[in-house]
């Protein structure tokens, strides 16, 4: 009878996971991360641009970066299987929380699992925006084999920077929004 029972559950529990659309009024699962933020509904302009990707984030809302920021914004791709962004992502947080609303932060979680993201997150205090790519849809598009690797995009969506690899310092990535995206922080 144990055996049963426990078979049961562990088929309830399967069949929650299908991948289909949740129930109407149905409540999202908590995510450690916060829901990536509305974005204009005019596309971005501008001479070079991120690919037309869409990505659903854990917290609720979309990535789409197709479409124009609004603000400022670094776009930054990681996973829970890379060092460098490991390191990196603490720096990352600590800017994102004295820049406010003058540059968004958004976090790609590529190629990797979403409970290791969420609790490696949560394990070190990552609470900005994330959207999720595990099959590694934009790296792809991007032609990237590797990460870390960050965007710097203008208000209206245009790619005017991208940093290959880690970067180690709060100070370093306040230079480096200041001089690519001219936001002083």
């Amino acid at each position: 009878m144990r055996r049963s029972a426990v078979a049961a559950v562990a088929l309830l529990a399967l069949a929650g996971c299908t991948g289909d659309e949740e129930e109407p009024g149905s409540t999202p699962q908590a995510s450690q991360f916060v829901p990536c933020p509305e974005q204009a509904q005019t596309a971005a302009n501008g001479a070079e641009l991120m690919p037309a990707v869409t990505l659903d984030c854990p917290a609720g809302g979309t990535l789409d970066l197709a479409r124009a920021p609004g603000v400022p914004t670094l776009v930054n791709l990681w996973a829970t299987w890379c060092p460098p962004c490991r390191a990196e992502l603490p720096v990352l947080q600590q800017v994102a929380e004295e820049a406010g609303d003058r540059v968004r932060i958004v976090g790609v979680i590529s190629k990797d699992g979403q409970p290791q993201a969420e609790s490696f997150a949560e394990e070190i205090g990552i609470g900005f925006p994330s959207a999720f790519d595990g099959e590694g849809e934009l790296m792809g598009e991007l032609g990237l084999n590797v990460l870390p690797f960050t965007y710097f995009l203008d208000a209206d969506g245009g790619l005017v920077h991208t940093e290959v690899g880690e970067v180690s310092s709060a100070e370093e990535l306040k230079g480096l929004l200041a001089e690519h995206l001219g936001v002083q922080l």
